[in-house]
């Protein structure tokens, strides 16, 4: 728990400090991490599992308030075929993103999404806020932190 809080209050005062540097919507590394983001959960959607292994990070921190902190990306990915595979559908709220640069690193990626159960397709999906670190590496980018609050 305490290395969650640390981590979520180095994103707060992280974002809170570059509010000012938010990238603007058309630059390139704005439009890039909107495609990755766009990308991996295409994926997600169609149970494109090799895709979105591609795009985690073999060293993937992911943080959720109601699952708790998963360190292996095999057992998130395990979870994923069991829980979400023909079950959930992810739709980003494209205004709602936000990313900031980390010089040298990669990219923050703030935002709103909702979740859709096909199970309970008259289920109201309310948005929910995410905040996804994105590490470059080289060629390839990496979603290295990941914050989900429902």
């Amino acid at each position: 728990m305490k290395k969650l809080l640390n981590y979520l209050s180095v994103i707060t005062l992280l974002c809170a400090g570059t509010l000012s540097a938010q990238l603007e919507r058309d630059s390139d590394l704005f439009q890039t991490i909107l495609k990755q983001d766009q990308v991996y959960f295409d994926a997600y959607n169609d149970c494109d599992l090799d895709t979105q292994a591609a795009l985690l990070s073999d060293d993937l921190e992911f943080y959720h308030d109601q699952g708790g902190l998963s360190l292996s990306k095999s057992d998130i990915l395990s979870s994923i075929k069991t829980n979400i595979c023909g079950k959930v559908r992810r739709e980003l709220i494209a205004a709602s993103v936000e990313v900031h640069e980390i010089k040298g690193f990669g990219a923050v990626e703030i935002g709103l999404h909702k979740f859709y159960n096909r199970e309970e397709p008259d289920a109201i999906s309310k948005p929910s806020r995410f905040i996804t670190l994105w590490k470059n590496e080289g060629d390839s980018w990496k979603m290295h932190r990941i914050v989900s609050l429902h």
